[in-house]
């Protein structure tokens, strides 16, 4: 099958950084489907990990995010059969989505929405498992309230792709006043055009923006990217007793300004229910498939913003800088080989 992949840390300038490959057909075994790929899209985990990992002569392939065909399936495998169009995340310890087959547990895996196109749903898995997974499981932001605290969230990088679901979500599916974060105008743009109710510029101190709004102090904050930086903000604005929920590195971070307010802080990294193996892991193939049908039914859109061309080690490269000029819009597609 053809694949993208690389074989040493590099540069994405770097021409030998990401390159087109032959691989071995894989084959399902378990719980395992098998998936023909129809797009995939790009995550700062791609960057993260194309950087930081070597893999030291071995082909190592990247992406977690995808949309596609079962094309076959594994001996214990229940929930789809060949045919079927899914979307998934993948694991982070498999190989990855940049190639023309690839292998996923059924139980991370949802239905793809019907009323979008590959490319469209490719956009959405791993940032709407993070969202959810952080609202609902980690913030608990239907559940259990914060004492005096305005029914608010502060959403750190709303235009990134975790932050525009996020967003979305807590619009429609929560009862919080949105507040979210973006410094240019395109950005501010797209987090209202998504359901925020407020936005404030992250490249002033947040703490002063939010209180400008008259909302009160938020019970919530979801902070994207950034999280080390904004950090000291984030403890000043939030109410006392409130929760915090980071997906980004925390190196060097300060926390007693949490401790004295009493703030519990969450780390969401959505690949610990299949890595680990949670008792609960099949929640995320639920969770997709909850998503699909918002989607169909016009609760949620897709994050798509722009298709890059075909699955190959040039359009990747391409993708993987944009993502690491901290500029990019929602989500990158790529579609096809």
């Amino acid at each position: 099958m053809r694949a993208v992949a690389y074989r040493k840390s590099l540069p994405i300038a770097e021409a030998e950084s990401l390159v087109d490959v032959e691989l071995p057909d894989p084959v399902p075994a378990g719980r395992d489907v098998l998936v023909a790929v129809k797009a995939v899209s790009v995550n700062p985990v791609d960057t993260k990990v194309r950087r930081r990992v070597s893999p030291e002569g071995a082909w190592k392939v990247l992406g977690w995010d995808a949309a596609g065909v079962v094309v076959a399936t594994g001996p214990e495998a229940t929930r789809f059969k060949p045919g079927d169009a899914v979307f998934h995340a993948g694991q982070i310890d498999r190989p990855g989505t940049n190639s023309e087959l690839h292998l996923v547990d059924e139980r991370i895996v949802g239905r793809k929405p019907a009323s979008l196109s590959f490319a469209e749903a490719a956009a959405m898995p791993l940032t709407a498992i993070t969202a959810w997974e952080a609202l609902f499981d980690r913030l608990d932001v239907s559940g259990r309230p914060v004492p005096g605290a305005a029914r608010a969230i502060l959403v750190v990088g709303g235009a990134g792709g975790v932050g525009s679901i996020a967003i979305q979500m807590a619009r429609r599916l929560t009862d919080l006043t949105v507040i979210a974060t973006a410094s240019r105008p395109e950005t501010r743009e797209w987090v209202a055009a998504l359901g925020a109710h407020h936005v404030v510029d992250h490249a002033r101190p947040l703490a002063g923006e939010v209180a400008a709004l008259g909302v009160g102090a938020p019970a919530f904050v979801f902070s994207t990217t950034g999280t080390a930086g904004h950090m000291p903000e984030i403890a000043a604005l939030i109410a006392p007793q409130g929760r915090v929920a980071v997906i980004d590195d925390l190196d060097g971070l300060d926390f007693n300004p949490l401790i004295r307010k009493s703030v519990s802080l969450h780390g969401e990294w959505m690949y610990t229910r299949p890595v680990f193996g949670t008792a609960d892991m099949a929640e995320q193939g639920a969770i997709l498939d909850r998503v699909a049908d918002l989607v169909d039914d016009g609760t949620l859109r897709t994050t798509l913003t722009e298709v890059f061309g075909a699955i190959n080690a040039a359009n990747l490269r391409r993708a993987h800088a944009l993502i690491e000029s901290g500029r990019a819009l929602g989500k990158v597609v790529l579609e096809g080989f």
